[in-house]
């Protein structure tokens, strides 16, 4: 997994609340079992008309926000079913960090297995990185994830608060095979262990 650890890029704004997984990524494309391909099919139902053509008003459609890496947005973001294809798809735009006053429970786990930051924002924080963001390419936002800072446009700075054990694993890349890897000597002297007195085991 891509480590996190400083991230300076334009911040889209989406000012709704409820956005769903299904408007993330509709069900129709999640036949896939592959992270890559899903980001073309991202916010699907609101970027493109019924017959495939871009819708101008949306916001990642906008020339300005077509390469934005931040989403800031409202509350209750990545709620609906627990699809694992709704971050991969946002990773494979390009987005590495959403801004919310709240997440979904499963959405935001995921989002950490897949080197997404999400950070919780009280709404009135929200509200002003939504106004900077609705500058165009002029809203360059850095995230600074060891000092948990979120720099604005015009340098205006603001903490947040995020788990260590879930920092540990953005900074050092590390998904849910990278912590187990970290631990393949242990797992090696077990099984070495387990050869030798259940030798039946491995027959």
């Amino acid at each position: 997994m891509e480590k996190f650890t400083v991230l300076t890029g334009v911040a889209a704004p989406l000012p709704m609340i409820n956005i769903d997984t299904d408007m993330i990524i509709p069900k129709q494309f999640l036949k896939t079992i592959k992270r890559t391909g899903l980001g073309k099919h991202l916010f699907d139902e609101m970027r493109y008309t019924p017959d495939g053509k871009e819708v101008d008003g949306f916001v990642l459609n906008q020339p300005a926000y077509r390469k934005a890496s931040i989403l800031v947005a409202g509350d209750n973001f990545g709620c609906g079913s627990s699809r694992e294809h709704a971050p991969w798809a946002l990773a494979d735009f390009g987005i590495r960090c959403i801004i919310a006053p709240s997440f979904a429970d499963i959405f935001y786990n995921n989002c950490f297995k897949n080197g997404i930051l999400p950070i919780k924002l009280p709404k009135e924080q929200v509200d002003l990185l939504l106004d900077d963001a609705s500058r165009g390419s002029n809203a360059v936002v850095t995230i600074d994830l060891e000092r948990q800072e979120i720099t604005g446009p015009d340098g205006g700075r603001i903490p947040f608060d995020l788990d260590p054990f879930r920092k540990h694993c953005l900074l050092n890349g590390l998904d849910d095979i990278g912590l187990t890897l970290q631990q393949v000597s242990v797992i090696d002297g077990y099984e070495s262990q387990q050869k030798t007195g259940q030798p039946w085991m491995w027959g």
